[in-house]
């Protein structure tokens, strides 16, 4: 018995085949051009597996959750050319004729890690995954149930307390100047200091202003979701900056509450982004067969 994993992210699809284990068996990168192009080369790989038996797929957003919508199964309004109100789920789904699951691509990660956790028998079973990059994205699980029923989180725009060494930056959203994602981002970095991220010194002081607000979207978690576990991932955590997260967290949280060992509590994902979307994209196919599944008579 196989199950499928597609995630959609940046300039790629992720296409992958596994067991009931979340043992991957197979893999491949696909590029994302046009849907046209991207949807047939996706059915042409998953035609290869005969006894598939259910997909679990997950998007880049924004997407639409909310199953009593009309546009359920949709990219809605992305800027990414010739996706924007597309029916991704829709157009699999009359291609591929198996149950599929559909949910963001940091949902199907927060999910992987999830499952993860319980296979290396050390169950998280609440837990926050926020990830910054290109932009913010949050996907918050409790007793492996996801947290949303409108949509997933969007930690990324909060509204944090400005660093009194950030003031002048007026950030980048679109929507909202310097939310979250408006001041941390991948584009919200090079826009404050004309640099990628990748050429800024890990002793540059901007990594404790970035460390700061992330910080207080770690606090913004615990205190309204209260999970077990928060997972900071995406490319611009590494140790260093995830250090800086908790010493941020422990001097303005000032134990309000008891979460633990820092160490243990804020943590690092423990495989890739793309293993652990595979990871929760199999267990979410899985699920979604079993749920589907006729009793026999």
């Amino acid at each position: 018995m196989l199950f499928g994993s597609i995630e959609a992210r940046d300039d790629e699809v992720t296409c992958a085949v596994g067991d009931g284990q979340t043992n991957i068996k197979d893999k491949v990168e696909i590029p994302l051009t046009t849907p046209g192009e991207t949807i047939k080369s996706i059915v042409n790989y998953f035609k290869n597996f005969k006894d598939l038996k259910a997909i679990g797929v997950s998007s880049f957003g924004p997407i639409e959750l909310r199953t009593y919508s009309p546009k359920y199964g949709y990219i809605t309004d992305t800027s990414r050319t010739g996706w924007a109100n597309f029916n991704l789920l829709g157009t699999l789904q009359n291609y591929l004729h198996v149950p599929m699951s559909f949910t963001t691509d940091v949902n199907s990660a927060a999910y992987g890690e999830y499952i993860d956790s319980i296979l290396q028998d050390k169950p998280i079973l609440s837990l926050a995954y926020i990830t910054f990059g290109k932009g913010v994205g949050a996907g918050i699980i409790n007793d492996g149930e996801f947290i949303g029923y409108n949509g997933s989180p969007e930690i990324g725009h909060i509204i944090p307390k400005r660093h009194p060494n950030d003031l002048t930056f007026k950030g980048i959203c679109p929507y909202q100047g310097d939310c979250l994602e408006g001041l941390v981002s991948e584009p919200a970095i090079l826009a404050r200091t004309g640099k990628s991220y990748k050429e800024i010194s890990m002793f540059d002081p901007i990594w404790d202003i970035i460390a700061y607000y992330i910080a207080q979207s770690t606090i913004q978690a615990t205190l309204i979701t209260r999970p077990k576990k928060i997972i900071l991932g995406g490319k611009i955590i590494n140790e260093v900056e995830l250090d800086k997260v908790r010493q941020q967290f422990k001097l303005l949280f000032n134990d309000y509450i008891d979460v633990g060992d820092l160490t243990e509590y804020i943590q690092m994902p423990s495989h890739s982004s793309r293993k652990l979307a595979i990871i929760g994209n199999l267990s979410l196919a899985k699920k979604k067969f079993y749920s589907e599944e006729v009793p026999s008579k």
